[in-house]
């Protein structure tokens, strides 16, 4: 590819960064309309019908939107969905981020959406209604909230660190939760906090802007990695799987973070799986 294709395709990718924060911020207002502070769901049928309710909801306007600005973009459908895709570019899309706090009355949600380009995100929005914040990054052009530039933090010492984990989905199985449980265990003792939630955009988010320094994951759920990985990455993070390989939608486990931390992090972590196979 020579100079002028990589400006044309450059260009091209900054104006259709903008169709898809309007797209978000659109399907994220429309989620606030039906936002109750008050609400407090009893039970499990309750909790998965509103969720139901609030994706559909979401979801039209960003497919509508989303499909007008890239035609030829196909649509990663399964919001739980595991592992690479195929070849070619792909919407990958959470259309209430944090679903169960939205539900809740809590303001811990917002809408994705994220261009991937044979396995590799190349835009992403992610619009937080409550706040009004949007968080944009495009590859090779840094990670912005809204006019100002996000830089991961420059920590170099993992006992000063504020870290953190949590779930990709409910139910995903004993193992998944006694090796999450684990690492959680070894880093208390490493780190100066450790947080355990839900989602992991808005952890990712915290790490873009250096007010946490580190995130890992377990399961590989790739509408809450995407955006999230890309924010870091161009925010000056480093995104690696749990053999400090460069992570990629097939990689068994997810971390981002500081880069100076990530040696020692990595060696916690490690240290945490090999103590269960002894």
């Amino acid at each position: 590819m020579n100079h002028s294709q990589y400006m044309s395709i450059a260009a091209a990718d900054q104006a259709l960064l903008l169709q898809t924060v309007s797209a978000v911020q659109a399907a994220g207002r429309a989620v606030k309309a039906l936002f109750d502070p008050a609400a407090r769901p009893h039970t499990m049928q309750e909790i998965a019908s509103a969720i139901a309710a609030n994706d559909g909801v979401s979801m039209s306007i960003l497919r509508q939107a989303l499909a007008q600005a890239r035609p030829a973009a196909r649509w990663d459908d399964d919001e739980e969905g595991r592992g690479p895709l195929p070849a070619g570019e792909w919407w990958v899309c959470d259309p209430v981020e944090g679903a169960i706090h939205h539900i809740h009355g809590s303001p811990h949600w917002g809408v994705t959406a994220t261009l991937v380009r044979d396995n590799v995100p190349v835009l992403s929005a992610i619009y937080l209604p409550l706040t009004g914040d949007t968080y944009t990054a495009l590859a090779g052009g840094g990670a912005w909230r809204d006019g100002t530039r996000l830089h991961v933090s420059s920590k170099s010492d993992l006992r000063a660190a504020m870290v953190g984990t949590g779930q990709a989905a409910p139910g995903e199985g004993a193992a998944t939760h006694r090796r999450l449980g684990r690492s959680v265990t070894a880093m208390l003792e490493a780190a100066l906090v450790v947080q355990v939630s839900v989602p992991s955009t808005m952890q990712l988010i915290a790490v873009a802007g250096g007010h946490q320094d580190l995130f890992w994951q377990f399961s590989q759920v790739r509408s809450g990695l995407f955006a999230g990985a890309l924010l870091v990455a161009e925010a000056g993070g480093r995104v690696s799987d749990l053999h400090g390989q460069p992570w990629h939608p097939g990689s068994g486990a997810f971390l981002a973070g500081a880069p100076a931390l990530t040696v020692a992090a990595l060696a916690v972590l490690a240290n945490s799986d090999a103590g269960a196979a002894q």
